[in-house]
């Protein structure tokens, strides 16, 4: 079944990293061909896709009504890894594990904006459960500014044993949290084969999901209110980790 990107940067992500099948690139008919338009047309050309020019209330419909910028990317469904891929990758960049497991969040904006600080930060990949939270659809793609399309994502039956079969892989579950008697984040060792998991909006990580993990942490706070955003915590914590190894590859070969 075929999807729609729209929105400039979101289409030439997913054109510049190939990983879709693509069927056809529709610009709306007055977009003019310049700048990251020239940019995606360049891509799709490259990637032997059609252009077609079209009238603004065809890719209005096919955007749903959302911000597309007069671009518009039919293309087959989003590539998802398997957990073994995203193992399997850390060994391949020679790297100490780093993943982020997403507990059914419903927001695609805030899943988007995670995704994109994965790619920012250099996740080897990303979970998410199948049922009852946001896959990769057209609307994260577009919160992550294509980022999505760089990423793995593994999308499991059961976070559960997902996280799990980590655990026996010698990574490290640190749950992101707020309460008493949980350790701040800055306390922690994060240079670790980690996977941090966020809990979904309001309720937060599953009992069976805060149970599974090794370690707790939480964001210290001097403010009013008492707690944020869960994008905002989730890549203030990735950030975290980035620091803590350093702010480059974190080769294993480099901590010998």
């Amino acid at each position: 079944m075929s999807e729609f990107l729209y929105g400039r940067w979101p289409v030439l992500e997913s054109l510049r990293a190939n990983r879709r099948h693509f069927e056809q690139l529709l610009l709306l008919e007055t977009v003019e061909e310049k700048g990251p338009i020239l940019d995606i047309i360049s891509a799709a050309e490259t990637r032997g896709v059609g252009i077609r020019r079209v009238p603004r209330r065809v890719i209005d419909d096919l955007a749903k009504g959302a911000n597309h910028q007069g671009v518009v990317l039919r293309c087959g469904p989003y590539p998802y890894a398997s957990l073994r891929d995203l193992l399997d990758t850390s060994v391949l960049r020679h790297e100490r594990n780093f993943f982020l497991a997403l507990d059914l969040l419903q927001d695609p904006q805030n899943v988007g904006s995670l995704l994109r600080i994965a790619d920012a930060v250099g996740l080897h990949g990303v979970i998410l459960q199948e049922r009852r939270g946001v896959g990769v659809t057209e609307a994260v793609v577009s919160a992550s500014s294509g980022a999505v399309e760089h990423l793995l994502v593994a999308q499991v039956s059961n976070l559960v044993s997902a996280l799990k079969e980590l655990k026996d892989n010698d990574v490290w579950i640190v749950g992101l949290d707020i309460g008493p008697n949980i350790q701040p984040l800055d306390r922690v060792d994060l240079n670790i084969n980690l996977c941090f998991v966020l809990g979904g909006e309001g309720d937060g990580m599953r009992r069976l999901v805060r149970d599974t993990c090794d370690l707790l942490v939480t964001l210290p706070m001097r403010g009013h209110v008492e707690s944020l955003n869960v994008a905002t915590a989730g890549s203030i914590a990735l950030y975290a980790a980035w620091q803590a190894r350093g702010w480059q590859g974190w080769a294993l070969a480099e901590k010998k």
